[in-house]
C-alpha cells in the first residue's frame, strides 16, 4: 500500500461539540451572543469610549477591572465557538450549515469589534502609569494596557470606527471569504502516471513534490490554467481587500501601510530593517543552493515546478504511520513532555490530514479550549508534509503553554507565534540528519533548504509584491495582468536568474494576501528567531529547557525585542539575523558537497 492509498486521518471535533446541529452547540452559540449583548450594555453604562479626563479614580479602577474580566470571559468563549465553526468551513466549503453559522457570527462580530475599539480608546486615554500603580488587574495586563495607549493614538473617531467595523463584514471580510471559497472548490485534471485525474487544487499543488519532472510540469501548467480561470474573481477580491485596508491606514494617520503591522507583530521598524537587510545579503547563498539543486536534478536551471522537487525516493515514501512515529521519536529527544504532547494529539485525533475537494489548501493550527488545538493540513507522503506536521504541532505545543493565560494576556504576535513551530521543525530535522546516510542527508538538507528558501527568499518576494500593490492600489484598481507582473517582478528580484519560468499567479494562491496586512515577514522572523534559539539550545540544553516553556507562556506579555533579550538576543542588530542565516549557509555548503 502506498502513502497515496492509505486512509489519512480526519480530526475529531466531537469532544468540543457533538455537531453543528446539536443542542449543545446551539446553546453555546446563543449564550455567546447573550454575553456579548451584556458586555455592550455594561460598556454603555460605564461610558467605555475615549475619555475626556485621564484621571484614575477608585470608581474607574473598579469599572476597568470588571470590563477586563468580562472581555476575557467573552473572548475565551468566542474562541471555542469560532474555531469550531472555522474547522468546518475550511474543510468543507459546501457545508451550508457551517457557512450559515459563520455568517451569523461574522455579523455579530461587528459589535465586538466596536466594543474592542471603544475599550482600547477608554484605556488608552487614561493615565496608564497611575492605573498600573493602583490596579493589580492592570499590572497583570500591562503589555495590553500599553498597547491600548499606542493604538488609541491611531484611532479614527468613534463613529468612523463603528462604520468601518460594520462595512468590513460586507467588504474586506466578504472578499476574503470569497477567495477562500473559490480556492477550496477549485479543481482541475492532471495526467499522472498515464491516467487523467480530477484533483482539488491543493492536490495539484502537491504534485510539485512528485519525482517525475514531466508530471510536475503538467501539474504546474494545469495549476496556472486553473488560477487563470478564476483570476478575474481573485483580482476583484484582492483589489477590494487592499483598497479597504489602504483607506483605513490613511484615515488612522499611519505613515505607510507597513507601520500598523509593526505594533500588531510586536516589532519595531529597526528590527524589521535589520532582519530584511540580512535576508537580502543572503540571497546569493540561496542562489548557490538553487544552482546546486539544478545540477542534482540534471537540468540547466530550475523551473518553478522543480524548486520543491524531491531528490531520491525517500521523500515520496512516508505513510501516515511513519510520520506519527517519526514525530514521536524526535519530540522525545527533546523532552518526554513534548513526546507525551504528541501522543495526546495523535490519540485524540487533533489532525485532519486528508486532501479532498472542498477542503482549503495549506495548513494551520487553531486553538480551541485552553491547551487543546486542532491541526489542518494536506498530507501528500513527502517529507515536506512531515515537516509541516512537526511545524503545526509546534503551534499546538505553544498553545499548550499558553493555557493558563487569559485571552488578553495571550495575544501572541505572528512574529513570536512561529517560534515553537520552527523550533519543532528544526528539532526533527537535526535528529533525523544525525542518523542519516549520505543519500538521506542530501534528501533532508534539500527538504529543509526548500523551507528556508520559501521563508527567506519567497516570503521577501511576497513582501515586495504587497508593498507595491498598496502603492498602486492607492490610486486605482489593478488588473490581472498587473498583479501577475508585480508578482513575477518580485520573484525575479529575489530568486535571481536561477529559476524560470516563475509563478505569476502566486498572488491568487496565497490566502494570506486577503487577510492580515503584510502577513509575510513574521514568518521570516519566526524562522530566523527559531534557528537562533535552537543554537542556544544546542549550547546549553538543560538551561534552555528551563527557560523555553516560560518564554512560550509569556509571548503575549511583551514585545519581541524584550522577550528575545531574555536569551541574550538583540533583534535590532543585523548581527543576530546574520548568525541565524549562517546556520542556513552552513547547510547550503554541506548540500553542495553532497552533490556529485
Amino acid at each position: 500500500m502506498t502513502p497515496e492509498t492509505l486512509p489519512l486521518p480526519r480530526w475529531d471535533l466531537s469532544p468540543i461539540f457533538p455537531s453543528l446541529d446539536s443542542e449543545t452547540f446551539q446553546n453555546a452559540f446563543e449564550a455567546l451572543l447573550t454575553q456579548m449583548d451584556a458586555l455592550a450594555a455594561r460598556a454603555e453604562a460605564y461610558g467605555v469610549r475615549r475619555r475626556e479626563t485621564s484621571d484614575v479614580t477608585p470608581e474607574f479602577i473598579s469599572q476597568f477591572e470588571e470590563m477586563t474580566s468580562r472581555f476575557n470571559e467573552l473572548l475565551r468563549r468566542l474562541r471555542v465557538v469560532r474555531a469550531y465553526i472555522h474547522c468546518h468551513t475550511t474543510t468543507d466549503a459546501q457545508n451550508d450549515v457551517a457557512q450559515a453559522w459563520a455568517s451569523r457570527l461574522d455579523m455579530r462580530m461587528t459589535l465586538l469589534s466596536q466594543l474592542q475599539t471603544r475599550y482600547t480608546a477608554w484605556v488608552g486615554t487614561t493615565d496608564i502609569e497611575a492605573l498600573l500603580r493602583e490596579s493589580e488587574t492592570a499590572r497583570s495586563h500591562e503589555y495590553a494596557v500599553r498597547l491600548a495607549k499606542e493604538r488609541s493614538a491611531h484611532q479614527m473617531t468613534e463613529g468612523e470606527e463603528d462604520l468601518s467595523a460594520e462595512l468590513a463584514v460586507s467588504g474586506v471580510s466578504a472578499w476574503a471569504k470569497l477567495h477562500g471559497t473559490v480556492s477550496a472548490l477549485l479543481a482541475t485534471t492532471v495526467m499522472v502516471e498515464g491516467e487523467a485525474r480530477a484533483l482539488p487544487i491543493s492536490s495539484v499543488r502537491s504534485l510539485a513534490h512528485h519525482p517525475d519532472r514531466e508530471t510536475r510540469r503538467r501539474a504546474y501548467e494545469a495549476e496556472l490554467a486553473a488560477w487563470e480561470s478564476v483570476s478575474v474573481t481573485m483580482a476583484a477580491a484582492l483589489n477590494g481587500v487592499k483598497g479597504f485596508q489602504s483607506v483605513q491606514h490613511r484615515r488612522r494617520h499611519y505613515a505607510n501601510d507597513v507601520e500598523p503591522t509593526l505594533t500588531a507583530n510586536g516589532v519595531d521598524a529597526e528590527t524589521l530593517a535589520a532582519m530584511q537587510a540580512a535576508c537580502v545579503e543572503s540571497f546569493p547563498d540561496f542562489h548557490r543552493y538553487l544552482a546546486a539543486k539544478a545540477r542534482a536534478l540534471g537540468v540547466e536551471r530550475l523551473a518553478w515546478y522543480d524548486v520543491t522537487a524531491p531528490l531520491g525516493q525517500a521523500t515520496a515514501a512516508w505513510s501516515w504511520e511513519d510520520a506519527e512515529g517519526f514525530i514521536r521519536r524526535q519530540f522525545g529527544r527533546y523532552s518526554s513532555w513534548l513526546a507525551d504532547f504528541a501522543d495526546t494529539a495523535f490519540r485524540e485525533r487533533w489532525v485532519d490530514a486528508e486532501p479532498r475537494v472542498g477542503k482549503e489548501g495549506g495548513a494551520y493550527c487553531t486553538g480551541l479550549r485552553p491547551g487543546e488545538s486542532r491541526v489542518m493540513m494536506n498530507f501528500d507522503g513527502s517529507f515536506t508534509s512531515v515537516s509541516t506536521l512537526a511545524h503545526e504541532l509546534g503551534h499546538a505545543y505553544h498553545n499548550l503553554n499558553l493555557k493558563d493565560c487569559l485571552p488578553l494576556q495571550n495575544r501572541t504576535p505572528s512574529t513570536l507565534a512561529e517560534t515553537a513551530s520552527i523550533f519543532c521543525e528544526t528539532l526533527a530535522f537535526e535528529a533525523a540528519y544525525a542518523e542519516a546516510d549520505p543519500a538521506g542527508k542530501l534528501v533532508l538538507l534539500d527538504t529543509t533548504l526548500e523551507r528556508d528558501t520559501m521563508v527567506v527568499v519567497d516570503i521577501h518576494s511576497r513582501f515586495l509584491f504587497e508593498k507595491r500593490v498598496f502603492e498602486r492600489r492607492a490610486e486605482r484598481d489593478l488588473s490581472v495582468a498587473e498583479f501577475s507582473e508585480l508578482m513575477t517582478q518580485a520573484q525575479r528580484e529575489t530568486y535571481g536568474s536561477g529559476v524560470f519560468p516563475l509563478h505569476p499567479y502566486m498572488w491568487a494562491v496565497k490566502g494570506h494576501y486577503y487577510g492580515p496586512t503584510f502577513y509575510n515577514y513574521p514568518y521570516t522572523f519566526g524562522l530566523l528567531f527559531g534557528l537562533g534559539l535552537y543554537r542556544r539550545y544546542q549550547a546549553e540544553p538543560d538551561a534552555f529547557r528551563d527557560r523555553y516553556d516560560a518564554f512560550l507562556s509569556s509571548t503575549g506579555l511583551a514585545d519581541a525585542a524584550t522577550l528575545a533579550a531574555g536569551f541574550g538576543i538583540n533583534t535590532r542588530e543585523i548581527g543576530f539575523w546574520r548568525s541565524s542565516l549562517d546556520a542556513v549557509r552552513d547547510r547550503i555548503t554541506e548540500y553542495e558537497a553532497l552533490i556529485p
